[in-house]
């Protein structure tokens, strides 16, 4: 069973790698935000600026991410009961939304952002094991059976009501007090949350973890959603009341991938299997087709526009790469999910001092929705970092299927960053697709540094970040800002989680005809949770990944080797296990271009996106010539930008020559 994907996403084949790497990440992030905006307004460069642009986006990115990582990593843990630094008094396992205790005042565990947390240290622990992340899951799982019993405004679990209480204290009480409720998003995430953890434990041999100490938990989450899924509740942003796009989306995803775990471990998905391809029904409704869009919100009558990034939300949190560009479950690099993305993020333009003069085409800040009033309403840093995600889930699945699809729906998308483009489908072997893909690479990579250039000096991310100067507001530490940059970090190496939908899946599937149908469930108090000790990966049976990534070429090569053409470049996956600590870099340096020439100024920054305590790897890719002979060493880059060289003597290395467009290299050991 596939718990998760992992492949590398290549970029911009051209001369990239013999650009200067930018030292000063504050005025790196500030001289490309200027002067994409500068470009835009004075017209379009020729395309061997716009690749040299790019190459400098990619490696400020680079360099962030490679800094951001493990503080993100670190200040997030430090938000989980009952060890985490930050919040004090939190029960185990617990997720506290913000340290935050006053102005305001995010000192409480919200079900939904827990569940989006614990889903994305699900996924990195899935994809490179970690035992005191398994602990933290493990703490969280037994919590959530806690919590499941703890009777609170929204009712209790006798009937199920209970389970839509959208927050409680710390210590996993009640929380009593005014507030929108009920929020019906929560049952649905968490589900999800421990559905990933059910995969990783029947595909490494602990079925019956799975079945006894975790099914109880999801059993009735489930319940919950294929009960009350077609009554109306509270958004993610607990401001309106209605049907919401996020919460439909996530409710259908769960009842798809409930099912098909009931039936791994032998339970009736009767109720889910039923009631499902109505949920799917009714997500169409959130389509406008007059509008061109995604509504966040319908049978709501708030006078807003409905552009809110609670459709990218929707469509990243219900990504699954084996069903491409699907326009029924909104995957990211459908047509719809595209034209959304370009509307929402289009409404933040003229609206926030911070965008201005940044045109279509060019990364900006992102919030909530444009008539957002809460601190003034500002660009949300977790909004920002998804705008970049759904992009990277598109880039993940082109190169999957080998080819770009522009429908006259798309069109305007792909048109604010290539105008000559027409609707029509681009296969990877032509210059558009190249065109268009390393484009929207470097579209993305723009968000990320829109967050590069606003989040604190020491890497902190709060909720906000204000309109017109940029200083990070309201709550600090917030733990889901923490989780959007992992995940978003995570899509642009290529680690993608398994997909939901299942193989031969009528997940896609809509009814003729839409019923509420709705499964009256039953509820009971989950046992509490007994985690036998070492349950480790079974390394005999590791994951495979399932979907490889070609590289980009802009031209096709002149000679062949057997029935296939030979490759002119090879995109090269460097790793090296190397123990660090808090905000040191691995890099690596050579005796080529693409290597800094043994310039240590000019280094690449390796990745420490699948390092844990107990397999501290950095790995990068780099293209280089088939055929080429290098020399290399690895560079440990402290805090003070102090350097050690690793000892002697220089590395070697021959680039192969064959039909392969990418390899990955022996790991490396620092010496």
């Amino acid at each position: 069973m596939d718990v998760l994907q992992n492949s590398s996403l290549s970029f911009l084949t051209g001369n990239s790698s013999s650009l200067i790497q930018p030292i000063m990440q504050g005025f790196t992030s500030l001289f490309l935000l200027g002067g994409f905006a500068f470009q835009t307004i004075l017209g379009l460069p020729g395309a061997s600026q716009v690749r040299r642009e790019a190459a400098i986006l990619k490696r400020a990115v680079d360099d962030f991410i490679t800094t951001e990582e493990p503080i993100a990593l670190s200040q997030l843990l430090a938000n989980i009961g009952s060890t985490g630094s930050n919040v004090p008094g939190a029960s185990s396992g617990v997720v506290v939304a913000s340290p935050s205790t006053a102005d305001p005042d995010y000192f409480y565990t919200w079900s939904r952002d827990a569940a989006l947390v614990f889903k994305a240290i699900v996924d990195r622990f899935a994809n490179s094991y970690d035992a005191d992340l398994q602990t933290e899951i493990e703490n969280y799982i037994i919590a959530q059976a806690k919590l499941q019993t703890v009777s609170n405004p929204s009712g209790s679990l006798s009937d199920g009501t209970g389970l839509g209480e959208p927050k409680f204290n710390v210590d996993l009480s009640a929380f009593t007090g005014s507030w929108g409720r009920p929020q019906r998003d929560g049952p649905a995430l968490r589900a999800i949350a421990l559905i990933g953890y059910s995969k990783w434990l029947i595909a490494n041999g602990y079925s019956s973890t799975a079945s006894g100490d975790v099914w109880p938990i999801i059993e009735n989450d489930l319940s919950y959603v294929a009960q009350y899924w077609n009554q109306t509740g509270y958004d993610l942003w607990e401001e309106v009341s209605g049907s919401s796009f996020f919460t439909i989306a996530a409710q259908h995803r769960s009842l798809v991938e409930g099912a098909a775990l009931a039936n791994t471990l032998g339970v009736s998905s009767t109720a889910y299997d039923a009631v499902a391809p109505q949920v799917l029904c009714f997500l169409q409704s959130f389509w406008s087709a007059s509008s061109g869009y995604t509504l966040a919100n319908i049978n709501v009558n708030n006078g807003r526009s409905g552009k809110d990034a609670n459709a990218i939300l929707g469509s990243i949190h219900t990504f699954d790469p084996a069903l491409g560009c699907d326009a029924a479950t909104f995957q990211p690099c459908s047509d719809r999910a595209l034209a959304t993305h370009k509307v929402v993020v289009d409404s933040f333009r003229s609206i926030y001092t911070l965008n201005s003069g940044i045109a279509a085409g060019s990364a900006v800040a992102v919030g909530r929705y444009p008539e957002d009033t809460y601190y003034n309403g500002n660009p949300w840093y977790l909004n920002t970092l998804a705008a970049a995600e759904q992009l990277y889930d598109a880039l993940y699945v082109w190169q999957t299927q080998g080819s770009i699809e522009v429908t006259s729906l798309s069109l305007p998308f792909f048109q604010a960053l290539d105008s000559g483009v027409a609707a029509g489908t681009y296969s990877s072997d032509s210059d558009t697709y190249t065109t268009l893909y390393n484009a929207v690479y470097a579209y993305a990579d723009g968000f990320i540094n829109v967050v590069s250039e606003y989040a604190a000096s020491n890497g902190s991310l709060s909720e906000q970040y204000d309109r017109s100067s940029g200083t990070p507001l309201s709550a600090r530490d917030l733990t889901w800002s923490y989780a959007s940059f992992l995940t978003a970090a995570a899509r642009r190496a290529g680690v993608v989680p398994a997909g939901w939908a299942g193989s031969g899946s009528t997940a896609t599937s809509v009814p003729s005809v839409c019923s509420a149908t709705s499964q009256a469930g039953t509820y009971s108090a989950a046992p509490t949770p007994s985690f036998p000790a070492s349950q480790t990966a079974d390394t005999s049976s590791a994951v495979t990944t399932t979907f490889t990534q070609p590289t980009i070429t802009t031209t096709t090569a002149a000679t062949s080797t057997g029935t296939c053409a030979a490759a002119t470049s090879v995109a090269v996956t460097f790793q090296e296990l190397k123990t660090t600590t808090w905000g040191q870099t691995v890099k690596i340096v050579g005796n080529v271009t693409a290597l800094g020439n043994w310039d240590t100024s000019d280094a690449v920054a390796l990745s420490a996106s699948s390092y844990t305590s107990s397999d501290p790897l950095w790995k990068v890719t780099i293209t280089l010539p088939a055929g080429q002979a290098i020399q290399y060493k690895y560079i440990l880059v402290d805090t003070d930008g102090s350097i050690t060289w690793e000892s002697d003597p220089n590395r070697s290395y021959t680039v192969p020559e064959s039909c392969a467009t990418s390899t990955i290299k022996d790991v490396d050991t620092w010496r």
